[in-house]
């Protein structure tokens, strides 16, 4: 019951090419960020070793809620106020291409079945009417609903459908993402943990951990808050009340029913705001308690919940991640800290910092540079 259902689906023994001895690169973290960038690296003819401590996929790129969503943490109104209108836009653009790239890499791992964002109280509608606004005036693409129907209706106020996000059966995406750079010649070594950067043959390394504290990078481990995100999958329900994402009071409310019939839903973490502020990798009766009466009121019914996991993603203290080198470490690399928007955020920084190691540095790198809090 403690493991997430992503991660249950069978795949093939990933298979990778052997790199012994130096290499060019060394990326920790096999999640979507650490094989986002050792693809890119390996693409254009860099020997690269990946380091997981446990299995493709099995930290927060294997136990989130399976969204697929343009922008960042920050409401786009709000991250035009606080970074200005040119890099607001530039965040956004980013994330809609790298949305693009997804598809062609998943496959059936995706689905772009577009996204709901709720509207809860008036309060909510005022301020999502205010992102539409500025979305819709920097010509992004998105619909207001004044009034959202079907089992909606009463319960929230408005919405913006956001008709290109997605949804993913992450953990399979994170699995093709990682035979992809296998297939490019990365040696992919799970189960090797890392304890030193020093100790590693490699010109530069790369730390792409997100929320886990990986103790290698002690400055950025003080700025990355580690999150707990909790998560129930319930019974095929036998019917299809959902058809795309939700998510609602500013995401501490999300849900999505999967094409059997599952019902995926989670949050609720602002019961206990300090509790879930751990990296520890575990559930608890009040979260949980908090998500089966969320779930009856989506349903109509209690139906059974067949799994319940948590996961760990990285806060960061702007709502920005830390991407690019690590300022007093001329071979360091880190990308971390998505803020709860890691699905599309750590494929766009993973390649971000890729290039950039390669010497190709996109402007989108600067709103991410760890040295604006260091």
């Amino acid at each position: 019951m403690a493991d997430s259902f992503w991660l249950e689906e069978q795949t093939e023994p990933l298979r990778s090419p052997r790199s012994d001895g130096h290499v060019d690169v060394a990326v920790i973290g096999g999640g979507v960020t650490g094989c986002s960038c050792a693809l890119t690296l390996a693409e254009n003819g860099l020997r690269v070793r990946l380091h997981e401590a446990r299995s493709i996929a099995s930290g927060a790129s294997g136990r989130n809620g399976g969204f697929a969503l343009r922008g960042g943490a920050m409401p786009y109104h709000t991250a035009r106020a606080k970074l200005g209108t040119e890099q607001a836009a530039w965040l956004w653009r980013l994330t809609e291409r790298t949305l693009e790239r997804m598809e062609g890499l998943a496959g059936d791992a995706l689905r772009r079945a577009g996204s709901l964002q709720l509207a809860a109280d008036e309060k909510e509608r005022d301020e999502l009417r205010a992102e539409y606004e500025a979305l819709h005036g920097d010509g992004f693409e998105a619909d207001w609903i004044d009034e959202p129907a079907g089992r909606l209706t009463g319960r929230y106020q408005a919405a913006i459908f956001h008709p290109r996000d997605g949804a993913l059966q992450p953990a399979r995406w994170v699995r093709r993402l990682a035979a992809h750079a296998a297939k490019a010649s990365v040696d992919v070594r799970e189960h090797l943990g890392v304890t030193s950067l020093e100790d590693l043959d490699a010109e530069v390394t790369v730390v792409a951990s997100d929320g886990y504290p990986s103790g290698l990078l002690s400055e950025i481990d003080e700025l990355v808050q580690p999150i707990r995100g909790q998560v129930v999958v319930t019974e095929p329900l036998g019917e299809q009340l959902y058809e795309r994402p939700h998510y609602a009071r500013r995401g501490f409310d999300y849900w999505q029913q999967l094409p059997d019939g599952r019902l995926v839903v989670g949050g609720r973490r602002d019961t206990n705001l300090e509790a879930e502020s751990t990296a520890e990798e575990a559930t608890t009766p009040e979260i949980q308690a908090e998500l089966e009466a969320f779930v009856e009121e989506l349903v109509g019914r209690m139906p059974a919940i067949t799994h319940r996991w948590a996961g760990i993603f990285g806060d960061s203290p702007d709502s920005l991640p830390l991407v690019g080198q690590v300022p007093g470490r001329e071979n360091a690399w880190v990308s971390r800290g998505y803020s709860g928007h890691g699905n599309v955020l750590g494929l766009a920084c993973g390649d971000l910092v890729a290039k950039a190691i390669l010497g190709h540095r996109e402007p989108e790198l600067e709103l991410f540079d760890p040295a604006r809090l260091l």
